[in-house]
């Protein structure tokens, strides 16, 4: 198949298919009376890195560490220094602290575990477990910090929140029976499934064939055109927040997703294939991702927003991280 025909199909499918999945759960869990404050945390949370999960969970069997590790390690990079950049100069983000001390430092503490595995072990199916398992203790702190009288918002659920901004529930427009809304529910999980697994394939072997057609390593390519194909639906969800002047949730929105990404997707897919840490992003790309994640709270910290002029230093910060990696 034609290497940009391949990149192409399988972005669109990847972002279809996510969409429709997460509608489809949604509806379901509405639909059997399971807690909205749950289904954001969980469904919606997680369905919208959906493509990430794919993508990585395909390169790692087809044997491309690069492209899965890569992946999840420059979505990372991509959704602090690009995103929030981005939704940065759209409105200036103001902060909560102690949310900020809560999902701020776990971002950061997230990205030196994660290092420190890839530096001194691998990713395999114990450390896949261990990943997964810290995402659901992170999921319950968070459902718990929720359900009080005055919640401080966490990340978790700004991630659920960001995409309510573009969901509509149609259920409620349209009433149907029990029945029929839970068989249309479950056919668009079906259909949502099938091209998220469709997408991922095809988007790992045009990524693949992109980098051996210019010669440039697959990691590279992880790194950047894929990690970003895979954070679009992070980036559309945050800078329509931003430009609702909703920018905390833009915030959350991008912190939730890190937390996500390498408890989460990174579990999984060491869970289901076992994947070494290519040199170069252990040697470069996991110490910049930390470093993001240091500048980030370092901006916070110091003037209690992310100002349009932190946001053009973040964004800065990307093309100049983009330059090194293909120059």
């Amino acid at each position: 198949m034609n290497i940009i025909l391949a990149l192409s199909a399988g972005f669109v499918l990847l972002v279809a298919g996510g969409e429709l999945l997460v509608r489809g759960a949604v509806r379901m869990a509405e639909r059997l009376g399971m807690s909205p404050l749950l289904v954001g945390l969980t469904i919606v949370g997680f369905g919208t890195s959906t493509p990430e999960l794919m993508t990585s969970v395909q390169g790692a069997i087809q044997g491309s560490p690069g492209i899965a590790v890569g992946n999840i390690v420059g979505s990372n990079i991509a959704n602090i220094l690009l995103i929030l950049g981005i939704s940065a100069l759209i409105s200036p983000i103001p902060l909560t602290p102690s949310a900020l001390r809560r999902d701020g430092v776990l971002v950061l503490a997230t990205a030196v575990i994660f290092t420190g595995i890839a530096w001194w072990w691998t990713l395999d199916r114990v450390v896949g477990g261990l990943l997964v398992a810290g995402l659901v203790g992170y999921l319950v702190y968070a459902y718990r910090q929720e359900k009080q009288t005055a919640p401080v918002h966490t990340a978790a659920y700004d991630k659920g929140e960001a995409l309510d901004e573009l969901v509509t529930h149609h259920a409620k427009r349209h009433p149907r029976s029990k029945l029929l809304d839970l068989t249309i529910a479950g056919a668009q999980v079906v259909a949502g499934l099938v091209l998220v697994v469709f997408g991922g394939k095809y988007f790992v072997t045009g990524a693949i064939e992109l980098a051996r057609s210019f010669e440039i390593s697959e990691t590279v390519i992880g790194l950047t055109i894929v990690a970003v194909g895979t954070s679009m639906p992070e980036l559309v969800t945050s800078v329509v927040a931003a430009y609702r002047k909703h920018s905390d949730v833009a915030l959350g929105n991008v912190l939730g997703s890190n937390i996500y990404n390498l408890l989460g997707i990174g579990g999984l897919t060491a869970l289901i294939s076992s994947t070494d840490v290519p040199d170069q992003i252990l040697g470069f790309d996991n110490p910049v991702m930390i470093a993001a994640s240091a500048a980030l709270l370092l901006f916070a910290w110091t003037n209690r927003r992310i100002g349009r002029r932190e946001g053009g230093l973040l964004l800065a910060g990307y093309v100049a991280y983009v330059l090194v990696l293909v120059l």
